[in-house]
């Protein structure tokens, strides 16, 4: 016998120490939090390649995707090829109260799983736009944003569901149906951004280098394909830490990110998961939205080839 502390069958360790600086909460905060957001949890991660930001005792945070040597083999798993480093990931699955309860154990903070599934055939399952605020915005500014995409949906007959990101900004959630190509799901989510654009461009940018936003709230339209998002109900390493929390439309402009912390949440939550109960049926996407999106540059590739030609005329003038 240790005397260790037993969660959910893993061991744990060292439950009564600061989580990070700034945090007020301990690491046994962070483990009653995922024992009770776990099923919750689950429903977002499940079959979907997981990577995850740990934060130990006086040092930065660091993102892990792939499992290290000393990951228990009942771990669910997945190997996949990562084309960005040439090499094979092998991703944590986070589909049971086990797995996430070793990854508190590990001062895994944050829980981001990629926006495909394991099995890709069926394609994406969510659009996501994410709103950005400029420096010197508030996150009124952000919920501006997110009304804007959320008008643009309307009028094509679509709809989504909105958290907090647990930082600044939100991020809109679009069910779509199965069988959508990731390219085709990649031009759509531009399309919705930039018709929310035109909607008031005042408000709402789809400018992709930060100097070209002018104080506008960010309409970011990249997450997309492989890439992942910060899940629904995962904390934050941020002070007091946040979780990203869902919200109805109608109270996203009467609260602050402040106001989701993993003590709070608990409370604030009881039995419910309106994730799940706010999201919308899976929706078709209109043809003429996809077309549009196809005639959208994709702004990583643009901002590249923008950046290069700014840096050559600034040469030539030195």
């Amino acid at each position: 016998m240790t005397g260790k502390e037993v969660r959910g069958g893993v061991e744990m360790s060292n439950l009564d120490q600061a989580l990070f600086d700034g945090a007020e909460a301990t690491k046994r905060d962070l483990v009653d939090y995922l024992e009770f957001a776990v099923e919750r949890l689950v429903r977002v991660l499940r079959d979907r390649p997981l990577s995850v930001v740990r934060v130990r005792p006086g040092q930065e945070p660091f993102m892990q995707k792939n499992l290290p040597k000393y990951t228990p083999e009942w771990v669910p798993r997945v190997t996949v090829w990562a084309e960005s480093s040439h090499r094979e990931v092998t991703y944590a699955l986070g589909n049971d109260e086990r797995t996430l309860l070793w990854f508190g154990n590990q001062r895994a903070v944050e829980y981001h799983p990629t926006l495909l599934p394991v099995d890709h055939s069926a394609g994406p399952t969510h659009l996501v736009l994410d709103l950005d605020p400029s420096p010197g915005q508030t996150f009124r500014d952000a919920a501006a944003g997110a009304h804007l995409i959320r008008a643009a949906l309307v009028a094509d007959g679509l709809d989504g569901a909105v958290k907090t990101s647990g930082a600044k900004g939100l991020h809109v959630f679009v069910p779509v149906e199965p069988g959508i190509a990731i390219e085709d799901a990649a031009a759509a989510t531009r399309a919705i951004a930039a018709r929310a654009e035109r909607i008031d461009p005042s408000v709402g940018t789809t400018a992709f280098i930060k100097e070209d936003r002018h104080g506008k709230v960010f309409l970011d339209s990249t997450r997309a394909g492989g890439a992942t998002v910060i899940a629904a109900y995962s904390p934050r390493i941020r002070p007091g830490v946040p979780v990203s929390f869902p919200l109805r439309w109608n109270d996203i402009d009467d609260v602050t990110p402040a106001d989701f912390t993993l003590r709070s949440v608990p409370n604030l939550l009881g039995d419910t998961d309106p994730w799940a109960t706010e999201m919308p049926a899976p929706h078709k996407l209109p043809a003429d939205l996809v077309a549009e999106g196809h005639t959208i540059p994709i702004a990583r590739v643009q901002a590249m080839h923008e950046g290069k030609r700014r840096a050559r005329a600034r040469r030539a003038t030195e």
